[in-house]
This record gives C-alpha cells, sequence and structure tokens, in this order.
C-alpha cells in the first residue's frame, strides 16, 4: 500500500511551518520565523506577523519540497491549521492551501492547532497512546485536554482565564530586563539561581478555586506578584538577583502546571500524559513532569523540542493521522 504524502501549513501565529509526511514519516520541516521582526515591540504584533506569512510562504513550501526530495504534484493532501491563533495569519495559511488544493485537485484537512500540537507525538514515539490527558502550554494557551481520538479532536478540560504560561514568561522577563521572546531566556538564566528563595504565589490552586477552576490557570496575578516583589526590592535599595528571580518564577509555572496535569490523569482513570506546545521545551517543565509523572505511575509522551514550538510537521501528522482513520475532507477539491 502507497502511503499518503500530506503537506502541512502552520500560519497561527509569527511562524510560517511548511512540514511533509509520508505516512507517519517526517520527510520535510521548514520554518520561517518572523520573531526578530517582532522583539523590538516586546511581542507579536499581527499585522506584521500576516505580512510576513505573506512573503515566507512559497519560499518555504519550495524548501520543504526541496528538502524532501518531492515536487508538489507529488502531494496527495494538504493540512492547514485554521484555528485557533491570529486571525489576518491564520487568513494567510488558509487560503494558500486552498490554491494549492484547488490547483492541484485534492482533499484539504482545516485542523486545529492545539489537536496539532498533540499529533505531532505520533512522528517521533510511533502511534499515540489514547486515551490520554494533554497538557498544552504556549504564549497563547494554556489547557489541559482529554484526547479520546485525536482525529475527531481533544475534548478542553480546562485553560488560561487570564495570561497563558508563555505570555507570563515574556512579561516577567521583560521585568528582569531579558530578551523577547521570554521562555528561552528565563529557562537559561534560571539554571543559576534558585527556584526557592522567593515564595511566588501558585494562582488557583487554593481549595476555594479548585472547586471552580479545578483544571484552569492563571498566571495574571503571578506576573503582579513578581513585578511587585522587584519594585520593593529596589525602594530598598537591595541587590536584585535576576537568576533567583527567574527560577522562583519559573518553579511556580511549572508547579502548577505539572500539579493540575497529573491530577487530571488520576481523576479521569488515565495512565498517559502528554505535554507540548512552545513552553514543553522549557528543561525544569520536563524534569519536574518526569519525576511527578513516575511518582503517580504515568507514562510522560514529551516531543522533541524542535518539534515542541509552532510548525508544518505537526499540522501534516493530524492530517496524516485523518486520512489513515478514514476521516472525511474538510474540503474536496
Amino acid at each position: 500500500m502507497i502511503e499518503p504524502i500530506v503537506l502541512g501549513i502552520e500560519t497561527s501565529c509569527d511562524e510560517t511551518g511548511i512540514g511533509i509526511v509520508c505516512g507517519n514519516t517526517l520527510v520535510a520541516n521548514q520554518i520561517a520565523s518572523s520573531i526578530a521582526e517582532h522583539a523590538r515591540f516586546g511581542g507579536v504584533v499581527p499585522e506584521i506577523a500576516s505580512r510576513a506569512h505573506l512573503e515566507a510562504m512559497l519560499p518555504t513550501i519550495d524548501r520543504a519540497l526541496a528538502e524532501a526530495k518531492l515536487k508538489l504534484t507529488d502531494i496527495d493532501a494538504i493540512s492547514v491549521t485554521r484555528n485557533p491563533g491570529l486571525i489576518g495569519a491564520l487568513l494567510v495559511g488558509v487560503s494558500a492551501a486552498e490554491g494549492l488544493a484547488s490547483g492541484l485537485g485534492i482533499e484539504i484537512h482545516h485542523v486545529d492547532h492545539l489537536d496539532a500540537h498533540i499529533a505531532v507525538d505520533s512522528l517521533d514515539h510511533g502511534a499515540l497512546t489514547q486515551p490520554a490527558i494533554a497538557l498544552l502550554v504556549s504564549g497563547g494557551h494554556s489547557s489541559i485536554m482529554l484526547v479520546e481520538d485525536i482525529t475527531q479532536g481533544a475534548t478542553v478540560l480546562g485553560s488560561t482565564i487570564d495570561d497563558a504560561a508563555g505570555e507570563a514568561f515574556d512579561k516577567v522577563a521583560r521585568l528582569l530586563g531579558l530578551p523577547f521572546p521570554g521562555g528561552p531566556q528565563i529557562d537559561s538564566v534560571a539554571t543559576s539561581g534558585s527556584s526557592t528563595a522567593i515564595k511566588f504565589p501558585r494562582g488557583l490552586t487554593a481549595t476555594h478555586d479548585l472547586v471552580e477552576h479545578k483544571f484552569d490557570f492563571s498566571f495574571s496575578g503571578l506576573k503582579t506578584a513578581v513585578a511587585r516583589w522587584i519594585e520593593a526590592q529596589q525602594r530598598a535599595g537591595n541587590a536584585l538577583s535576576v537568576p533567583d528571580v527567574a527560577a522562583s518564577f519559573q518553579e511556580a509555572v511549572v508547579d502548577v502546571l505539572t500539579q493540575k496535569a497529573i491530577a487530571a490523569a488520576i481523576e479521569n482513570g488515565i495512565g498517559t500524559l502528554f505535554i507540548g506546545g512552545g513552553v514543553a521545551a522549557n528543561s525544569r517543565l520536563r524534569d519536574l513532569a518526569a519525576e511527578r509523572a513516575r511518582a503517580a505511575g504515568l507514562e510522560l509522551r514529551i516531543p522533541p523540542r524542535q518539534l515542541c514550538t509552532d510548525n508544518g510537521a505537526m499540522v501534516a501528522a493530524l492530517g496524516a493521522l485523518r486520512l489513515q482513520a478514514g476521516r472525511p475532507a474538510t474540503r474536496q477539491n
């Protein structure tokens, strides 16, 4: 049986990702990032992201085809992120996918960005273990999801009610004078700091919070607590240890993330925990998740770091899984 070749297009934020999957094998993964253009603003500017996608789309597709040693006419289906994300950025990806599919006479699978983050693990660790609990953490999302059949979409059990974890990393990095994006910067600086130096709050973990927000997250208050602590130290004329603040802040974030994800798995009687999204590249999150999953007797699956951030491979992977499961195309050309 000839395995279908699926081209994935991801443009939900600031990275133009093009991936190509043959069956369950990744044959190309090309990314054009506009992060440098956003850095001077301290965050992603939607209009800049959309224009960057327009400029990068065709060159990135060409690079992916060259990496895979394929021609455009070899593609059997296209998978594209339809939501969630920046509206203008998503429109660029969907328009490109529909134009290509129409010209090639092939089907399209419009997929969910969060589901794609889960599906990408099949490219590295093989068939997904389902059911599973997925913890998805990125600049725009912090969610706990129940995965029963990823080709039909995961069910959200809880999500952030304000800042996502990645947003909190960016904002705290700015407070500490660290460059954007803040996640990798804090992860690096924290290695020389103490995670117990400062006791920062753990949002939505109090008993009364768990009644309504058992699997939800809130990192806005944590960010404010860090800002007030820094201001207090400065007013007192105390020297500021950036590594200690970074490590203590990071510990507060990953403590809550892993605590709630493990609890969701145990409560639902599920033995597998998956972690994905850009923040899944954080070294302390990986270490603490492994430690707590082991103690709870859970299987832990985390993709390689290069597949955690937004990429076309994850979108192609989900499209390929949908084809294999016989799911109908969202549009037939």
